[in-house]
């Protein structure tokens, strides 16, 4: 969970952040499997934050959410738009538009008819939207925002890829996100997504790793990565090894980029997620991928607020990238 503000000069604050962890089978696949304990979750997530904002911004899997782009004529009113909405979208929508949760959002003129709008819209199945509502609904909270996660990544990412020399322009940024079972790759230049693909690797493997060269429960071995308190030989004979494979993934990930596209080299690389800071991770993946690499930070730049412990901010940015793009959603409504 992250809430931001904006002091006097429009400079962003990082009011607060936290993070409690989920157990294994609670959300799979984006898709919320037992609902009170999740909800429980989530109040301990506000508690322990201190935050009393009530309206809240969440975010669907991608897999969840259908989007497509669309012209339109240009100088409809919202509701004309909206008309013309809901008419193209029985075209690309395989439900009953009763059945979905639609929305749309006028991109800019269209770049190839002059007169014409380029329309992205964007459609869930209701009951995966009532889900998030319902999740924040038994937290004490108000959904005014479902996002994507994709989305709301990029919009966070988009301030750091501005601090790349020139200002990002043209460049083309590879942002990897590791969660615990998958790692998503999208290719961006210029706020545009040129590939997007997931591959299922993730952290939770190198937990398994150190519960089976150890012993310990895969609670004790998750509690112990995080916290360092691990056997002498576990840099050597576990860590080491799982940074190789895990840049080689990214290696791989990057060459179906290489094969499917005009393109053969990407100018930045930037890690996300759980295992992004993991030592030697960003080193690793440079050297293989003969590419600039960095560890996303989402909050660089930002003035940090006095609610927030610096200390484990440290090592837990990289996995806040989504929920910073879902706050700065504040600012955007």
């Amino acid at each position: 969970m992250v809430e931001l503000g904006r002091n006097n000069a429009g400079v962003w604050v990082l009011e607060r952040c936290a993070i409690e962890l989920l157990e294994r089978g609670w959300v799979t696949d984006g898709n919320i499997e037992k609902f009170d304990e999740v909800a429980e979750a989530i109040r301990r997530l506000v508690k322990k934050s201190g935050s009393r904002t009530k309206n809240v911004a969440l975010a669907l899997p991608p897999s969840a959410v259908i989007t497509k782009r669309i012209i339109l004529p240009g100088g409809l009113t919202e509701a004309e738009l909206e008309t013309q909405v809901e008419s193209e979208a029985n075209q690309y929508i395989p439900f009953s538009l009763e059945e979905v949760s639609l929305d749309f959002y006028v991109v800019g003129p269209s770049p190839k008819s002059e007169g014409d709008v380029e329309v992205l819209i964007a459609a869930s199945r209701k009951e995966k939207v009532q889900d998030r509502q319902g999740l924040a609904e038994a937290a004490g909270l108000k959904a005014v925002v479902v996002d994507v996660d994709s989305y709301a990544s990029r919009l966070a990412v988009g301030r750091l890829i501005e601090m790349l020399p020139n200002n990002g322009l043209d460049t083309l940024v590879a942002l990897f996100e590791i969660g615990a079972f998958t790692t998503s790759l999208q290719v961006l230049r210029n706020d545009e997504v040129l590939y997007e693909r997931d591959q299922a690797f993730g952290g939770a493997q190198l937990t398994q790793l150190i519960v089976r060269q150890y012993g310990f429960s895969s609670e004790e071995a998750e509690v112990k990565k995080r916290s360092g308190d691990l056997p002498d030989d576990y840099e050597v004979s576990v860590l080491r090894p799982f940074v190789e494979n895990m840049a080689q993934e990214a290696s791989r990930a990057l060459q179906f980029f290489f094969n499917t596209t005009p393109h053969s080299k990407v100018g930045h690389i930037l890690l996300a997620g759980g295992a992004a800071a993991l030592p030697g991770l960003v080193d690793t993946v440079a050297q293989q991928a003969a590419c600039p690499c960095s560890v996303v930070n989402p909050f660089e730049g930002m003035e940090i607020g006095s609610g927030v412990r610096t200390k484990r901010l440290i090592n837990e940015a990289p996995s806040y990238l989504t929920a910073c793009g879902l706050a700065m959603r504040r600012f955007s409504l």
